[in-house]
Formats: structure tokens, sequence, C-alpha cells
């Protein structure tokens, strides 16, 4: 089989005003980037903001394992199944992070023949969307330090600033650093450090924020530290939040692309879900909605990340819900969860299966308990066994779930057609009765209680002296009646990457504790949490290469 990059690069791709006109997107409402890609204007919410909601699907999928899951491919293949079958249907995905494109984990435009396309520009710079979260947040770092330089008006604390620099890049050298170096001339010297652009919490304004009045106002209200009588300093006390706005005011308008079968998608938004909140733009959702029967949106990493802060944060401030949940999981990601090496899941064992499955079942459980009805697609490989594949299909059964086997890495949407007719069925036959996991108005550590105990099947919660001490202040700040984001492990329910398949009996620890004020939200950093990674021994950007004539190669 073709690698990704050669089946991408072979595609024969419409010109992006056939796809917009596909789902009544007019010529004068896009912005173009190019014969592939685009933007929407403003000037399109407004006219289609009354139409009736489309059906909406989460994405998500069990804990990720070294053997893979294919949750972004079996969102593409659902999308290009549904248009298959006659259905309008529009997808709505994250932006990818040159982080992981470089480093280890590799894009996020799918895979095999259910990709998202141009496949490069995606994956690469896209519409350059991350250079200008980089820019305002880097701006907004530059006035904080130039604010102190020039005299220090607001009296800001310079061992008590909690805005962080950040890269779209893997660089560990940079989570530690001391700015202001060499002289007078070149600032106050102090601690800082980076974090990765999708950290930002610009990036999270962007993805949450209605319109651009919104994000203006939401930039402001963003927490830079606190003087020196402990009183929060704001981005609009810097009057940081219009010139960040303006280097927002493109990013901020969803992009609109094409899978393979043509199916219309827009890629708005990349926060990484183990640090940030892993969904994408409001926006995107909501046009995907008002412009389909059927709107197929994804969440980062597994169910007990990405999922649920789609339900706790994104939903609340949307005032959305979905109306079906699929869960994507693999026979061997479940072997894997039984205790077996990655190069022994080839081979059939359905008693490490069945250890396993409990994985999923806690995902299903999880899904269902937030009302939604929840179908489980069965990424299939060719070492997939019958045993195997029918010992998923009747767990799932036995705990409410249907269950469909995909084949849409190879296939495209006809792989996806049994799902497809699944999560339909789904839709039809059991209404969805929303209700998030928690109440916001509990306080921090009830909020965090119960996304320990109720989502990952934790016993409790430990704190670190320095995490007590910023909720309480967040507390006498009266900010506290927020949602949290955690901040977590992608490999396990709980916060030890080692403890795979369903773990119980035990405590989960905060290690640090920030405000996202802008963004509307409480970050909670539990066990040894990274927010900038670092790139592995040999990091994938070893393989990627440029020919003379501009083909990208190495890519996947």
């Amino acid at each position: 089989m073709l690698s990704d990059i050669e089946i991408a690069q072979g595609a024969n791709m419409k010109h992006i005003r056939d796809i917009a006109s596909s789902i009544g997107i007019k010529e004068d409402e896009l912005e173009y980037y190019g014969k592939y890609k685009a933007k929407m204007s403003h000037e399109l919410w407004d006219r289609v903001k009354d139409n009736k909601d489309g059906k909406l699907v989460l994405v998500t999928a069990i804990n990720p394992t070294p053997a893979g899951e294919g949750k972004t491919t079996t969102t593409i293949g659902l999308g290009d199944a549904l248009t298959k079958m006659g259905k309008k249907c529009v997808l709505a995905l994250r932006e990818p992070s040159l982080g992981p494109v470089m480093g280890v984990k590799g894009g996020a435009a799918g895979g095999g023949y259910s990709q998202v396309v141009p496949m490069e520009d995606i994956n690469l710079h896209f519409t350059g969307d991350m250079h200008a979260i980089t820019a305002a947040n880097n701006l907004l770092s530059a006035m904080i330090d130039n604010h102190i330089h020039q005299g220090n008006e607001l009296d800001i604390d310079v061992t008590n600033i909690v805005w962080k620099r950040v890269v779209d890049t893997n660089d560990r050298a940079l989570r530690n650093i001391v700015v202001g170096m060499g002289g007078k001339i070149n600032g106050v010297p102090r601690e800082d450090g980076f974090m990765i652009t999708v950290a930002s919490e610009v990036m999270a304004i962007l993805c949450l924020a209605a319109d651009l009045e919104d994000l203006k106002k939401r930039l402001g209200d963003i927490i830079v530290g606190y003087n020196r009588a402990g009183n929060p300093v704001k981005a609009s006390d810097l009057k940081a939040q219009g010139a960040m706005a303006a280097l927002l005011k493109d990013a901020i308008k969803p992009n609109l692309v094409q899978t393979l079968e043509y199916t219309p998608c827009f890629i708005h938004g990349g926060p990484f879900a183990n640090i940030a909140h892993g969904c994408n733009s409001i926006q995107a959702t909501k046009l995907a909605m008002k412009l389909s029967d059927y709107a197929i949106t994804e969440a980062g990493f597994g169910a007990d990340l990405g999922a649920e802060k789609f339900m706790d944060i994104k939903c609340r401030m949307a005032g959305i819900n979905p109306d079906a949940v699929v869960i994507v999981a693999t026979v061997r990601a479940l072997k894997y969860n039984g205790g077996i090496a990655k190069a022994d899941l080839k081979e059939e064992n359905v008693e490490a299966l069945s250890r396993g499955i409990v994985n999923l079942e806690k995902h299903i459980e999880n899904m269902k308990s937030y009302g939604v009805p929840v179908v489980v697609a069965v990424n299939r490989f060719d070492t997939d066994s019958d045993a195997e594949l029918q010992t998923v299909i009747d767990r799932c059964h036995q705990l409410g779930a249907s269950c469909a086997l995909s084949e849409v890495f190879a296939k495209g949407g006809e792989g996806g057609l049994d799902l497809a007719e699944k999560v339909i069925s789904a839709i039809e036959n059991e209404k969805a009765d929303y209700k998030a996991a928690y109440d916001v108005n509990l306080s921090i550590k009830d909020k965090i209680e119960a996304i320990v105990t109720k989502i990952y099947g934790g016993s409790g919660v430990k704190y670190s002296a320095k995490a007590s001490k910023q909720i309480t202040q967040i507390e006498k700040l009266g900010l506290d009646k927020k949602p949290v984001c955690m901040a977590k492990t992608q490999y396990s329910l709980s916060d030890n990457p080692s403890l795979l398949g369903r773990p119980e009996n035990f405590d989960v620890t905060v290690s640090n504790v920030r405000l996202s004020n802008g963004a509307g939200f409480i970050v909670v950093e539990t066990g040894n949490i990274m927010v900038m990674p670092g790139l592995p021994k040999i990091p994938a950007a070893n393989n990627i290469d440029v020919t003379a004539d501009g083909k990208i190669t190495g890519l996947f």
C-alpha cells in the first residue's frame, strides 16, 4: 500500500469553491489561500446562524498506545461514509502542531484513504494560524518585560509573573530560561519559560471565542501575573489586547479544506488534550452544524481527556451537546492494555484482549454517564482474528453500546458504511440527554475530585503545597466558579503512564494550578505532565525533506 503522503499527493482535489458550494457557501464568503484552502468570512456566520442545527457526533478513543488507534482517520472515514450514503456531512477538526509533526506522534490529517488534503499544507504552516497565535502570545510577553523595564508603573512582581512565552516546536531546552541578561539596557533579569504554542491560553481563547469582539475581551482578561500587593495584573492593564486581536484577525476565521472523497472539512484551532482543552474552535463546530445534517468532530487523545473537556468545557461555553459519541478502539491496543508487548500484538490472544478490554469498558461507561448514545468503532487490522473481534462486539453489546468494524484506512468511506449506519441508528433511536460531570459552582477541589473519581476511576486527589496555595489564591479572587481543564498523561486513566487497562485504588497528584481567566477555565497540572514536550532520540524531522521542485518527502 502507498504511504499516506503518496496517497495524498496523488489526490485529484477539487477547487475549494466547489467544496464550499456543495454546502451552500457563496464564493464571496470565501477568502482564498490558494486553490485548495480558504477561510470563512464573518458574513457567512451572520447568514447561516439561524439555520437548523445538524446532528453533532463526537469521535473519541480509548487511551492511546504505541499500537495506534486511528481516531482522526476514523473521524474522516465516518464523514466520507455519510457523504457516500447521500447525507449532507461536514467535518470539524483541529489543526496539527509542528511539535508532533517534527517529533514522534506525526500529524493530524488522517491516514490511508481517509485523509484531509492538501495534507502537507495542513500538517505544516497551513494558513498561518499557529504563527499568529505564537506572535500574539509573545507580543504580550514582550510588553510585560518592556513595562517592567520602563519603570513598572503597575508594580508587577517579577517573581510572580505567570505568563509564558511559546513556540510551536518540541524544545525541552526552553522549559526553564532566564531573560533580561546582559545589563540594564536589556531589561530586568527574571526566570521565565516556554510552553508549546498549542498549550497557550491564546490558543484556548481563539477556540472558545464567539467572534472578534469576544476574542478581544477574553485577551484583555488574561492574567499575566500579580503585583507586589498580590492583586492580578491583566493584559488589559498593559493595553495589549487590541494589538493581540489585530494579529489574530484572520486566524479567528475557520479554514475549509476537503477529504480525499470531497467531504467538506473545517480545520481550526489545535489545543492539545493532555495539556490544554483538546477541541477545535467553537466557531468551526457551529458552522459545521449549521451547514450539514451531520457534523462530525473529534476531541484529542482518549475519552478521559479530550472528550471530558469537550463535554465539561466546550459544550457549556458553546451551548451545544453531541447527539452521539463514537469511541475508537483496536484489538491490538486492547491486547496491549492486557499486558502484551507491541512486538507480539499480531498473534491471536483472546485472554489478553479480555484483560485489556476493561480500558474500553471504562470509556464506554464514562461517555454514557454524560447521557449520550455510544457507538464503538473497531479500527480493523488484517491480523485481527474473528474470535478477537467477536469478543469486543459482544462486550460492547453487554455494556449497551453498538459496535461497528471500521476499515476506512484501507477503503475510505466504503469501509465506514457499517459505522455510519450504526451512528445514524443510535441518534434516531436513543435520544441524547446531556449532563455534565460536575457543577461549575462547586469548589475547585470538589470539581477536580469529581473528574478523578467519576471519569478516571481514582480514589482521591493529593495536592502539592504549591497547588493548594494557588487554589486558595484563585478562590480569594472570586474566580473559582469555572470549569477545570486537567493536564494529565494521555497513556493512562491515572496520572501514571505505566498504569494501563483500568487501574483502581490510585490517587492523582496535583502539582500546579493556574488560572486561564481569558479562556474561562482553571488548568490543573497533574503528575509529571510537561507543557513543553521534547524531541525523541530520532525525531520525525530526520526523515523529512523537500526535492528541488518543491515536493515534500518523508512527512509520513
